[in-house]
């Protein structure tokens, strides 16, 4: 009786063994993924808030000490290019935002259409998205060249302008520019999200809408715009993140330029760490810009109601 008792015990320890493994093991393979993240992203974030606490510029090294919250009282009361820079950023995001996701849900409602080479169409239509900052900076800045610029030839030819336009130098214009080149890459990031989504409604609504006499406009009021309305909140939301952090495009196009019209706070913040040297003052824009968009999403996950079934 001992030894079945004792085989017994021995297979219910295999069994939990093999019942504690199977738990794990989705964690062990996660793990290094895990620890990817806490090498890439995580120590990082947590060394630019111990930086932000610190008295640290690359030009004097030995001076470095910690300072506690000097660096934001700086900021808050002394610093004249911090509101310039949030004001440039909300200049800069607010347009942004708003007419990508109308010219992209523009080219996503003809890409949802039926027509010869619809696929070629929806293939160009990511070629703006899949061209880096660099690259878009050096075609759009070709473009806007004031003496052998296209964008100047077109105008002239149709009688628009009479003289050669310097886009990325005159001050009623170098901002309305640098807009116009990001609202080309980001228009197609809506137009296929959207379009994704688009797939999703089902036809029948349509042609039951198409019974009751509606027309095009109320078909997108209140079909289109309603099964949309989670993909547009995730992607403005998306969108509005990376715009704010934008630095490539802008920087590159206007260096932050002329009187600091073009300094978003991330370029900035750029500036002062790498350009400057000046870590431990950058380090506390960078905590300022993390909590604002921090504060920023939370409110517009919660005032538009994203995730919630709407049914409660």
């Amino acid at each position: 009786m001992k030894e079945f008792s004792q085989a017994d015990e021995r297979a219910g320890d295999s069994i939990r063994s093999k019942r504690l493994l199977n738990k794990a093991f989705p964690y062990l393979l996660i793990t290094p993924t895990v620890i990817l993240i806490a090498v890439i992203i995580v120590f990082p974030v947590l060394n630019v808030f111990n930086l932000s606490l610190q008295n640290y510029s690359i030009n004097d090294p030995a001076s470095r000490s910690y300072v506690g919250m000097q660096n934001f009282f700086s900021i808050f009361t002394h610093d004249s290019l911090f509101p310039l820079s949030l004001a440039v950023t909300a200049k800069w995001v607010l347009p942004e935002i708003v007419l990508q996701l109308i010219f992209g849900l523009i080219v996503a409602l003809l890409l949802n259409q039926t027509f010869r080479c619809r696929g070629f169409a929806r293939a160009v239509s990511l070629v703006p998205w899949a061209v880096s900052g660099v690259l878009t900076t050096m075609l759009w800045t070709m473009m806007y060249d004031q003496r052998l610029g296209i964008i100047n030839s077109i105008l002239k030819s149709l009688g628009i302008i009479h003289q050669n336009v310097a886009w990325l130098s005159n001050q009623n214009t170098f901002f309305g520019a640098v807009v116009l080149a990001e609202l080309w890459r980001g228009i197609p990031f809506f137009a296929i999200t959207l379009l994704a989504s688009l797939q999703s409604v089902p036809n029948e609504i349509y042609e039951s809408c198409e019974l009751d006499g509606c027309g095009a406009f109320k078909k997108l009021v209140y079909i289109t715009l309603p099964y949309l309305k989670e993909s547009i909140i995730f992607t403005t939301l998306l969108r509005g993140i990376w715009e704010f952090n934008s630095i490539d495009l802008i920087f590159t196009m206007t260096n932050g330029g002329p009187m600091n019209q073009t300094t978003t706070l991330p370029i900035y913040m750029y500036k002062t760490s790498l350009i400057e040297g000046n870590y431990g003052y950058g380090s506390a824009l960078g905590v300022i810009s993390f909590f604002i968009v921090l504060v920023i999403a939370i409110v517009y996950i919660k005032i538009s109601g994203f995730g919630s079934d709407e049914d409660e």
